[in-house]
């Protein structure tokens, strides 16, 4: 029996129902940086404020600071010096989905719709017929924020087959604007009444909201052996959810010094908005990773000199979920680099550097996979479709550090409800500790 055909292992069964477990738990990035702090809390993290200034005894050991819908943390090893350079894993918080405008309050045929826009490149189809699940952050007149989530309230309704005959013959066609404005209820109901509610708060105090939708299907293991997961936001929470429990087992454990002195600092960060485009304060083309790099190693006692001997040793791996080649449509892919549900996190290569791999990395990861007794594949593009991208090239370009993307496999990527195989989380969470340890 081939790896990818066997059955999931207890351990593999266990990483994928936990992975759905902080699926459920991450509604929004918000939600999802909350819930990557909470674990390691409780795995011993400590947190820091952006705010207050930093010492060396505040950047030693084991700790995390937050920045909106991002989260960035780090282990540093005893004796961790201006010498020491940093292994990053890092990945994005956001999915595609469906977000609410400033003015949500929409009705027509005495019901109440919310008023929602298009965030990233959702599959629209995969919206409808699905109950959603809102879920974000409120900013109250005080200055405050609290996190709000709700159960499956809404609901985008296809058109009846009867009243669209031609969608059998010509296909779905859907307008953003007029067919994805979702159902609340009966004419007379006020979102933002039931948004307050939910969040413990007046009406009244709410004065802005970053809320989306999400998904209130639970996550479930299916197929003949449960070897495969569907979920919602598995792009890009399975590599979210991989990088924290990298980082807290790599606290945890042993830290041997190296050849060259002690182990380098262990970081994971968690960017937002990778689905627009990375470009804000707490995106990947922002610069929260770098004032935290600069900080720390400030703190440490290092210059702008020593800073940058570091970062020409430290290097990235950028974790973001990719394709599985599909068997209904194998015409999509390279006819040879055909990467598969179950066989391991993947190296994704582009030579128009829309992923920033190199050979350099493929090494560095080829070798932590082989530390951690992980099986390895790899992805290119078919070359007449068009590559997507993700953190790793803008994280290459804005720190200079040698960068590897790669990610777990999937199937219907940008759904309501995506698909990976048991086996594959477990297998990324590995490697990415490997990778953490240097």
């Amino acid at each position: 029996m081939s790896f990818s055909a066997a059955a999931p292992s207890p351990r593999a069964r266990s990483t994928a129902l936990d992975l759905g477990a902080f699926v459920t738990a991450s509604p929004s990035s918000f939600h999802a940086a909350r819930e990557a702090a909470r674990r390691l809390e409780e795995a011993g993290f400590t947190a820091l404020r952006e705010t207050d200034r930093w010492e060396a005894a505040d950047v030693a050991g084991d700790r995390y600071v937050l920045r909106d819908g991002s989260l960035i943390a780090w282990s540093a090893p005893e004796g961790a010096s201006t010498s020491t350079p940093f292994r990053i894993v890092g990945s994005h918080t956001d999915s595609p989905a469906l977000k609410l405008k400033p003015n949500p309050e929409l009705g027509a045929e005495q019901l109440t719709q919310v008023g929602v826009e298009i965030y990233g490149g959702p599959l629209l189809n995969s919206w409808l017929d699905r109950e959603l699940r809102m879920a974000g952050r409120l900013a109250l007149a005080d200055g405050s924020t609290v996190l709000v989530e709700t159960p499956g309230l809404l609901r985008v309704p296809q058109l009846a087959v009867h009243l669209d005959r031609g969608v059998t013959k010509d296909g779905l066609t859907l307008d953003p604007q007029r067919h994805m404005q979702p159902l609340l209820g009966f004419a007379g109901h006020d979102v933002l009444e039931i948004l307050a509610e939910r969040a413990g708060v007046r009406r009244a105090e709410i004065v802005g909201m970053d809320v989306v939708t999400a998904d209130s299907q639970a996550p479930a293991l299916f197929g003949a052996h449960e070897e495969f997961l569907a979920s919602g936001r598995l792009d890009n929470l399975s590599s979210v959810h991989a990088e924290v429990e990298a980082l807290a087992t790599v606290a945890r454990g042993d830290r041997p010094e190296t050849a060259a002195g002690p182990a380098p600092i262990a970081l994971m960060v968690a960017n937002d908005h990778e689905e627009v485009g990375s470009a804000t304060r707490s995106g990947a083309g922002g610069p929260f990773l770098e004032d935290v790099l600069v900080r720390v190693h400030a703190a440490l006692g290092g210059d702008e000199a020593t800073r940058r001997q570091v970062m020409a040793s430290s290097m990235v791996l950028s974790a973001d979920a990719g394709h599985a080649a599909h068997p209904n449509y194998p015409e999509r892919h390279d006819p040879v680099t055909r990467p598969r549900l179950g066989e391991g996190p993947m190296l994704k290569i582009n030579a128009q550097q829309r992923y920033a791999t190199d050979a350099v990395g493929i090494a560095a990861f080829v070798a932590a996979c082989e530390s951690a007794g992980v099986p390895h594949q790899h992805f290119v593009s078919h070359n007449a479709m068009p590559c997507g991208s993700t953190i790793g090239p803008i994280t290459a370009t804005r720190l200079g550090m040698t960068t590897i993307d790669v990610g777990l496999t999937l199937l219907s990527m940008h759904s309501a409800r995506e698909m990976c195989a048991t086996a594959d989380p477990l297998l990324l969470q590995q490697a990415c500790a490997a990778f953490l340890r240097g």
